[in-house]
């Protein structure tokens, strides 16, 4: 209570900086060794880097001043690094992490004597000899008493409707939308499988699927992520409720598509606190059996985990909990999504043969795995769902969600084993007969589920599933206001620049915060304009001018300027591009934006962060620099109070700027959002202006194209569901929408067109 606001969090924007340091093949080259300084600060993060070590506490650089040497030793700080550069390369390191706006600071050396030494205000308070600390400390030995495993089977009743209504509220099975979109789940522009799919986004994922991040050129190589457990067959039966934790993480992985010949575990353990308790010490035992069962019976390995056995409060204990953790690898167009795709497809329940205890026979599960194998690469498989805590009946209800379809179940399978566990199976579309498995039913048209006479309408299930946290975590509000009508404007003729180039420039400037520099310069690249990216320095005033005088000498030389998104001072109230838009105003910076907008007839254009800086510019809507006052439009807060991630439409309403020279009026493009600031603001004389000179671009769109104010499909309640607009002459465009997160095989459970062609038009204006 008195000590919390000293607790060093993480620091997003520094850890973004990290990690284009180390994607500098110079920097990444000189590192011998590093470490994060996660639990155990610096004796961890630097005591593990080498046998021998001289540690300086004094020059580890501080958040806040009085800590004294115990502190410094053991403080946590999740966004530095500790490394190892030989000592003729750490002044250039240095430099390296200075370009990135790091600090870097040499705070130890590796000595030959195998010991951990460190000083505090010129007094040695650390010196522990290597090879106690390889020795783990004393040998400790404690009795172990493993309990019987209890039975865990599900109390499943037989009235169809009722269980339909009571697991669609399940606190386990309820919808975590709300949650989920808190986190910016397309940054990067390699997300395959949107949190939630379907064309109502409402069919929640099994497993990650994220192409690996590649700098330069494209891949279609894949990481797959899932994971399994449940704590309710934990609490009756550890070993078994690990093992089946395995089985759920890697049936996951089979059924999005990934390569199982690729999979590794990692197990994360959380145990009540044990003492010197054998029973309690029973359970951690009796689970860590369990998962090595599992792994040997089904050949996949566990390479790495964390435990914490202080799961204890008072007199409440956490139930036993291994989460089993999977990752593969595999192929962005072998991938399978879990929402139901068309009318009329069989529907099959490929089960394995189980024991006693509901654990999948070894064998039986590797059939059932070579079964879905080769119905992926025959190409057959629409959709699959492999049952968790819910059951069958969970994989149908969330399946048909996504798309608005139903579902009529065959009667052959009793409503009992629809509800029951059955780990290790598959639900799956089929795009042809049902010769594999057991028919589960067919998909049809109409938003029910159904089973002989009793039907049940999806919307209530919905209902249900969706309100269970909606006042936890809303997701479902009513925005006021009105779309309005706007005239659409069309055009075929742009104003022309100065100087054409068939290979233009352009400036990605890099703020603290901003995270969508690599997307952006990719691209670009990608529609032939050469990408700069930009790193402002602000650690001293003497760097930030520098900077000031470099970036002006940069954009002079450029004839696009491109401000990305991200969060640029941490998003703060009252807008988060106030810093962007400080140093753009600066002398030398904003004659040289003058002139590229006046003189040279350049282009700049800003997203979502780089879109808030354009407005308190003035840039849109007016096309200069000013002093903005009360008539100036703005961008808040989403009117739901919280960050926004999904995927939404917007209709182009003018292809005015030459950045839609691509696009199509009146054609409605799919576009990944992120913001928590992104409500656009003005008033109604100047709303009328803007439409009347075709400068407002795109709005929000819902599924039929039309603007709307409904927060499904426009997530931040902009007045008139305006989504971008640009600067009189359209050269200066500014968004919300994410138009750099574009590429082959991404968003693939989400339809949409989502190529509106701004990047291809930037390069061709200058041709």
């Amino acid at each position: 209570e008195q000590c919390g606001a000293e607790v060093q969090k993480g620091n997003p924007p520094e850890e973004r900086k990290l990690q284009r340091l180390f994607r500098s093949r110079e920097a990444a080259r000189m590192i011998k060794r590093c470490n994060d300084f996660g639990a155990g600060g610096v004796s961890v993060a630097v005591g593990e880097l080498a046998d021998g070590l001289r540690i300086d506490l004094d020059k580890v650089t501080k958040k806040y001043e009085g800590l004294d040497g115990t502190e410094l030793a053991i403080s946590e700080s999740q966004e530095r690094m500790a490394v190892v550069v030989a000592r003729e390369d750490a002044v250039r390191f240095c430099r390296l992490a200075e370009l990135e706006n790091l600090e870097a600071t040499v705070i130890a050396e590796v000595t030959e004597e195998p010991r951990l030494v460190m000083y505090w205000r010129g007094d040695r308070i650390v010196d522990i000899p290597r090879f106690f600390l390889d020795t783990n400390g004393a040998e400790k030995h404690i009795t172990v008493k493993a309990a019987a495993p209890e039975k865990f089977g599900k109390s499943c009743c037989d009235d169809f409707k009722k269980a339909y209504f009571e697991l669609a509220s399940d606190l386990n099975v309820c919808s975590k939308r709300g949650l989920s979109e808190r986190f910016d789940s397309t940054i990067g522009a390699g997300t395959v499988l949107m949190p939630f799919g379907g064309k109502n986004q409402l069919t929640p994922i099994q497993t990650m699927v994220h192409k690996l991040p590649v700098e330069n050129g494209h891949t279609d190589s894949c990481s797959f992520m899932s994971w399994g457990y449940n704590p309710y067959i934990s609490e009756k039966s550890p070993y078994h409720g690990a093992y089946l934790a395995v089985v759920e993480s890697v049936s996951k992985l089979a059924a999005s598509g990934a390569d199982m010949g690729s999979v590794y575990l990692s197990f994360q353990e959380y145990f009540e606190k044990l003492g010197r308790d054998p029973e309690r010490w029973g359970k951690p035992f009796a689970a860590l059996l369990g998962a090595l069962k599992a792994q040997t019976e089904l050949g996949v390995a566990a390479i790495g985990g964390k435990d914490s056995m202080s799961g204890s409060f008072e007199d409440l204990d956490v139930p036993p909990t291994l989460v089993s953790f999977a990752a593969a690898v595999g192929k962005a167009q072998r991938t399978v999504s879990t929402e139901f795709k068309r009318e009329g497809s069989a529907v099959v329940w490929l089960r394995p043969q189980y024991d006693e205890w509901g654990i999948p026979e070894t064998s039986s599960y590797f059939n059932v795995l070579d079964e879905l194998k080769e119905l992926i690469d025959s190409g057959r498989v629409l959709s699959a769902y492999t049952p968790t805590y819910g059951g069958a009946a969970e994989a149908v209800m969330k399946m048909c969600f996504g798309n608005g379809l139903g579902f009529d179940y065959s009667t052959d399978i009793p409503v009992r084993e629809l509800f029951d566990y059955s780990y290790g199976s598959f639900i799956v579309e089929l795009s042809g007969p049902a010769d594999v498995g057991s028919v589960l039913g067919f998909t049809v048209g109409e938003p029910v589920i159904s089973r002989a006479d009793e039907t049940i309408g999806t919307s209530a299930l919905l209902e249900a599933y969706e309100s269970k946290l909606e006042s936890v975590f809303a997701c479902n509000i009513v925005q006021d206001g009105k779309a309005g009508t706007i005239p659409e404007f069309k055009t075929s003729s742009w104003p022309s620049p100065l100087i054409r180039t068939p290979s233009p420039k352009v400036l990605i400037p890099v703020f603290p915060g901003t995270n969508c520099e690599c997307d952006s310069a990719k691209a670009f690249s990608d529609a032939g304009v050469t990408p700069e990216v930009f790193v402002i320095n602000n650690l001293t005033a003497a760097s930030i001018g520098e900077s000031v005088r470099r970036f002006a000498a940069a954009l002079n030389d450029s004839q696009i300027l491109f401000l990305p998104g991200g969060f640029s001072a941490g998003d703060e109230p009252d807008g988060s591009g106030k810093f962007i838009a400080a140093f753009l105003r600066s002398g030398e910076v904003s004659d040289a934006l003058t002139e590229l907008i006046d003189k040279r007839m350049g282009l700049v254009c800003g997203i979502c962060n780089g879109f808030q800086a354009l407005i308190k510019l003035g840039l849109v809507p007016y096309g200069r620099i000013i002093d903005a006052d009360k008539n100036c439009p703005t961008l808040t807060f989403n009117t739901i109070g919280r960050h926004q991630s999904r995927i939404v439409g917007t209709r182009v309403v003018s292809n005015k700027s030459p950045w839609l020279m691509n696009a199509e009026v009146g054609e409605v493009y799919s576009v990944a959002i992120s913001h928590g600031e992104g409500r656009f603001i003005a008033n109604d004389g100047l709303i009328s202006e803007l439409a009347a000179n075709g400068q407002i671009i795109t709005r929000y769109a819902d599924l039929g194209g039309e603007p709307t104010m409904d927060v499904h499909f426009n997530p931040n309640n902009s007045v008139c569901a305006i989504e971008g607009i640009c600067s009189p002459d359209g050269r200066v465009m500014g968004k919300m929408g994410h138009c750099e997160r574009v590429g082959s095989d991404l968003y693939k459970n989400v339809p949409g067109n989502y190529d509106v062609g701004m990047f291809r038009s930037a390069a061709e204006y200058f041709k």
